[in-house]
């Protein structure tokens, strides 16, 4: 009896009953808490929850839209949107794809490139179900061994897109510029929402100056989807908006006469409507076709359009910076009138030279054993280095320099064409601050005759004989003419019309510009020949390496790439001009044998070639 334990029965009860309320109590509480977080999510989140459980059902796909046509002025479709086919693969529906490509490879030429940039087009895309670019750009023969092997082929197909194309290709890249896939950097900058469904946008030329209004407005589909993200049904639909056919004053008539007068030939044309201001003709020889860039150009291809000694990629008709030379008197002409420095009557002798007091070199003439008399007719005409020598000395800088900015050398007047270059237009104050030296009686010398410092595109070349051709009426270039079927109206930065103390000046430098090829001893006087308009125009040569003043040029002595660049800028018809031109002429030594005559080609087929 001893051996048995005494137990407190009431106590054990009592703390049984203790803890079982305290269980009970505890698992209230969580039941409480367990039914507030199901109120609230079903009473106060119930809408947010809704929305993303619809979310994952319905889903907004985007549109693209089709990028605006780009037209010349008189209709000829520059760039358009033409059907491509390429190869595409389904990685959810392709068992094993080494093995795919592998088949692919014994069907059609898939090439390491190719297959590089599917693999990573393939890893950037987040979908299984959407189909991946395995090849662009299939030929009917391609096509046809794809389809009639696709029973072997599981997850293959061939799809068509839209992808831009440019007809007129090498003749028109340098104004019109391509469109090519969107890169990383470019995605940051582009609006997001616009271009969701967008794989192309312009880099270069009109095409990415007027990239917003020519891509258009993103549409989208409301559809539904399963868990795995496909395609139920469309539920809702809002179309894009095309993007704005775009018309050019461009004219590509002139741009293939320009392309055939410069075959052979490193340089550039442009041609401007008088009347308008508007780009007639922006050519840069040799070019390259635009459509291997829009849907990826291999590394072979660019390499070899990179390495190109003659530079196809470079625009040479807003980038190439050349000394003007001679095309620049009669500009010069009119600063010397109207500084007084000069009269029409007024007379030098010219010996084949020039030389300042107290300065032992000989500025020499292009004719070594000079004009004899000449005025400011005849040293137009003839183009006397040695008359512009002495006027200019006489006229200094501080009054060349602000008149010749007058026609817009020295800065970009151009509206709507990317990248163009300012040239350069020196004075004291410039080489003060770039070259940090005073400005020498030489350096104005040089100026003279459009060389020194003095740098030119030819579009600014084409600007300013534009302007002197319209008697000083500024009209600022540009190329778009309509956007969307309406011109639109924007402010263009302009510069003050030309005014000239005496108005008959004009009339007069026109018909010593037109002695240049009508004069018995005019510069361009081999272009009269057939010649069935007038036409008043200034040759001129720009030095590309330094001759020793004892020395004579010596073309047969000099490299290729050393001689000297050619230069014609040219108006027409003289009583009543509506064309401008400048061409250059890259080691073309003659302006009168290489660069004249293109100039002609190209102004004769906008005068006459619409009567022909």
């Amino acid at each position: 009896m001893w051996g048995n334990s005494f137990r407190d029965r009431m106590a054990e009860e009592r703390l049984f009953r203790s803890r079982a309320i305290f269980m009970t109590i505890f698992i209230f509480a969580l039941l409480c808490v367990l039914g507030g977080r199901i109120a609230f999510l079903q009473i106060v989140e119930h809408q947010k929850y809704q929305d993303l459980s619809e979310n994952n059902r319905i889903q907004l796909r985007p549109i693209p839209p089709t990028r605006g046509l780009i037209y010349d002025r008189n209709g000829i479709l520059l760039a358009e949107n033409v059907p491509s086919y390429s190869l595409t693969l389904v990685k959810e529906r392709v068992d094993d794809i080494d093995e795919t490509l592998a088949y692919l490879r014994t069907l059609i030429d898939i090439t390491e490139r190719d297959e590089e940039q599917f693999r990573k087009r393939l890893k950037s895309s987040r979908r299984p179900y959407e189909p991946v670019v395995v090849k662009y750009k299939l030929d009917e023969e391609q096509i046809a061994q794809v389809m009639v092997n696709r029973f072997y082929l599981p997850g293959i197909d061939v799809e068509a897109r839209l992808v831009r194309h440019y007809p007129e290709a090498e003749t028109s890249v340098h104004a019109l510029g391509y469109v090519g896939r969107i890169n990383e950097k470019e995605a940051q900058r582009l609006d997001k929402k616009q271009y969701s469904a967008t794989k192309h946008v312009g880099k270069l030329g009109i095409e990415r100056r007027y990239e917003s209004e020519l891509h258009g407005q993103v549409g989208y589909q409301k559809v539904e989807t399963n868990a795995r993200g496909r395609i139920l049904q469309v539920i809702e639909q809002v179309d894009p908006i095309p993007g704005k056919d775009l018309v050019l004053h461009l004219d590509q008539r002139l741009q293939q006469a320009a392309a055939k007068a410069m075959n052979g030939y490193r340089g550039a044309v442009v041609a401007i409507d008088v009347a308008t201001g508007g780009v007639l003709t922006q050519y840069s020889n040799p070019s390259y076709d635009p459509n291997s860039f829009v849907t990826g150009i291999s590394h072979k291809e660019y390499s070899g359009l990179r390495n190109n000694p003659d530079l196809p990629l470079f625009n040479r008709a807003i980038r190439g910076q050349y000394p003007p030379g001679s095309t620049l008197k009669p500009f010069l002409g009119l600063a010397f009138l109207e500084a007084n420095t000069v009269t029409w009557q007024d007379e030098i002798e010219d010996e084949g030279w020039y030389q300042l007091e107290n300065d032992e070199r000989f500025y020499r003439d292009w004719k070594r054993k000079g004009h004899g008399k000449v005025d400011l007719h005849d040293a137009m005409m003839e183009s006397c280095d040695t008359y512009f020598y002495d006027a200019a000395f006489r006229t200094t800088v501080d009054k060349i320099s602000p008149f010749l900015a007058k026609f817009g050398f020295g800065r970009n007047m151009t509206h709507d064409v990317p990248n163009a270059l300012s040239g350069l237009l020196p004075d004291r104050e410039w080489k003060k601050k770039k070259r940090r030296r005073s400005w020498y009686a030489g350096d104005t010398l040089n100026l003279g005759i459009g060389q020194g410092f003095m740098l030119t595109t030819p579009m600014q070349l084409a600007t300013a004989t534009a302007a002197l051709a319209a008697k000083g009426e500024w009209h600022t270039p540009r190329l778009m003419e309509t956007l969307g079927g309406k011109a639109i109206e924007e402010e263009v930065k302009s510069l003050d019309n030309i005014v000239l103390k005496d108005p008959t000046d004009w009339d007069k430098m026109f018909k010593s510009m037109e002695a240049v090829i009508t004069g018995p001893r005019g510069t361009a006087r081999a272009l009269r020949r057939n010649l069935t308009f007038t036409m008043a125009g200034k040759t001129g040569t720009a030095q590309v390496v330094s001759i020793a003043q004892h020395e004579e040029y010596d073309s047969e002595a000099l490299a290729e790439r050393n001689r000297d660049h050619a230069l014609f800028v040219a108006f027409a018809p003289v009583e009543n001009p509506s064309i401008a031109i400048a061409v250059i002429v890259e080691n073309g030594e003659s302006a009168g044998r290489t660069a004249g005559p293109i100039a002609k080609a190209v102004m004769q087929e906008y005068l006459l070639g619409a009567q022909g």
